[in-house]
């Protein structure tokens, strides 16, 4: 698994830093006005909506920002967001998970599918690369915590299923449906996580070479600029030596 904790650091060094913070801002926004249009609006009564106010803190979003985007959800003027999920490949045969929120599927699934098509990828059906992934939940914590005993002891009393220390940081992962349980224990003993949220993990993954990587990384990209996809999840697989030159 050694490119899936750095991609998110690779992506970070890249830049177009303030374009790129206004549009991920504007998708927690919108993840939160679901979550709270879907349950409660208070994220105390709503393991959602709390998960998604969390990211949306770790990701320095004003409070203003998360306290409107609960306020629109109780509005008549909200907007009816679907959640649909594309599966496809990429160059090289990477298997892609595209996660979108939109309120015009038509529009999304023609632009998701053009992405794919003018960067070297494919849209396949739903479920066609889909078993390449597990669903799991993963809280991450910075090195300062703690060191990585104490982190996995922390993990192990929270109900984890796997902890791993690199010089990124400490990632957690446990069960999709026990992310609220273990990340609301792992706060108690270690305080406030950098980041808590449902993931796609790779179950196998395909090798890339830095050709492979840059052309990888133009597909996410050019996914990532839509504004109806929230994330999109690879299983590349590549050496440090690679994730070095990018």
């Amino acid at each position: 698994m050694a490119g899936h904790s750095k991609w998110a650091n690779i992506q970070h060094r890249k830049g177009r830093q303030d374009a790129a913070r206004s549009k991920l801002f504007s998708k927690l926004a919108k993840e939160i006005t679901v979550a709270a249009k879907m349950g409660d609006p208070d994220p105390e009564k709503n393991p959602r909506l709390r998960l998604a106010v969390k990211e949306a803190k770790s990701q320095s979003v004003p409070k203003d920002v998360i306290d409107r985007a609960i306020k629109k959800s109780q509005g008549g003027d909200a907007e009816n967001y679907d959640e649909i999920r594309y599966e496809g490949y990429g160059p090289n045969g990477v298997a892609v998970i595209v996660e979108t929120m939109t309120d015009n599927r038509n529009r999304t699934a023609s632009t998701v599918r053009s992405t794919f098509s003018k960067n070297g990828g494919n849209l396949g059906e739903t479920g066609s690369v889909g078993f390449m992934f597990d669903r799991k939940g993963e809280v991450t914590y910075p090195l300062d915590v703690g060191d990585a005993d104490t982190v996995m002891e922390a993990a192990i009393e929270a109900g984890a299923e796997d902890c791993e220390t690199t010089e990124d940081g400490h990632r957690i992962v446990c069960a999709d449906t026990d992310l609220n349980e273990v990340s609301n224990a792992l706060e108690a003993a270690l305080g406030e996580s950098e980041s808590t949220k449902l993931i796609w993990q790779p179950n196998m993954t395909t090798e890339l070479d830095l050709e492979g990587m840059q052309k990888l990384m133009k597909l996410v990209d050019a996914l990532e600029d839509d504004d109806d996809v929230q994330r999109v999840t690879t299983n590349f697989e590549a050496t440090d030596e690679v994730l070095a030159q990018l």
